[in-house]
């Protein structure tokens, strides 16, 4: 039951929702209200807060593909500004205000609200958390009573599931950070500005990245090769396969509801503005 290829159409699906905790006013403003200065300190706040006051080292490992030098310019500091805890209470409550103004109050209290956030929720429940730290430190979080933040809790797990199982791809092909954007800019999947600029990446390292991926036969003049293409979309394929796992508990049947419910939400954040074009998550258009 279930394929890869649903896998990556759920990720399409949910990702705008979930990004909105990035590229929403309301979730920076309440991260700022908590005490978080500045964008990236909000950033880093809400997304690391399930492991906890952690230092760089662990936040640069998870995250895999940001300039350790980037983060480690906000992480530990912002724990002294914002606790986890007090981060945690501030994404959902960013969420809350976030999701009433883009998707409103009736949407919120719909049968459809409810049934996607029960879909989603079993799907979490399902992850696995061996070797998958991230999805394993929001999965040990509370389940929100209410259920559009049930919703956006389900699909971050089963986000940070699918990144871990994508950081092992990686990792598997001998491919780093930076190297993973390099790729991603030359496969069009995103910008090499937005990535530089969104990853904390300097141009020397960006060259540095395109010249070992020259020397494996992966680039020709900052393009990729057929071998690299190749390579690019087997990196692909495993981060699909390696993010099946929880959507087996749903089934076909249950991915296809899902998914149904899931694309009026993914249209409302785009055509709220809260999906920027190129963006550095690299998440494709599923039509």
């Amino acid at each position: 039951m279930t394929s890869p290829g649903m896998a990556r159409l759920l990720w399409a699906l949910a990702e705008p929702f979930h990004a909105l905790t990035y590229f929403a006013a309301e979730c920076t403003a309440a991260a700022e209200a908590a005490g978080c200065r500045g964008f990236w300190q909000s950033y880093f706040a809400l997304r690391a807060a399930p492991l906890g006051p952690v230092g760089p080292e662990v936040v640069t490992a998870l995250f895999y593909n940001f300039s350790p030098a980037f983060v480690a310019r906000r992480v530990p500091a912002v724990w002294d500004a914002v606790p986890p805890a007090a981060a945690l209470e501030a994404r959902l409550a960013g969420v809350d205000a976030a999701v009433r103004r883009v998707l409103g109050e009736e949407w919120i209290a719909s049968p459809d609200a409810a049934e996607a956030a029960d879909l989603a929720v079993r799907a979490a429940a399902a992850v696995r958390p061996a070797g998958r730290a991230m999805a394993a430190a929001n999965a040990g979080l509370p389940v929100p009573e209410e259920p559009h933040l049930a919703l956006w809790q389900a699909v971050t797990t089963l986000r940070e599931h699918r990144g871990d199982g994508h950081n092992a791809a990686l990792l598997e092909r001998e491919v780093d950070g930076v190297g993973a954007h390099v790729v991603a800019a030359a496969a069009g999947r995103s910008t090499r500005e937005w990535l530089m600029r969104a990853r904390g990446w300097e141009h020397k390292d960006w060259e540095a990245a395109a010249h070992r991926l020259t020397e494996r036969g992966w680039l020709a003049g900052g393009e990729l090769t057929v071998e690299g293409t190749a390579m690019a979309a087997v990196i692909e394929a495993d981060t699909d396969r390696l993010a099946l796992g929880p959507w087996r508990a749903l089934g076909d049947a249950g991915c296809d509801r899902l998914a149904a419910l899931l694309t009026p939400l993914r249209r409302a954040v785009v055509g709220a503005g809260h999906w920027p074009e190129h963006n550095p998550i690299g998440a494709p258009d599923p039509s």
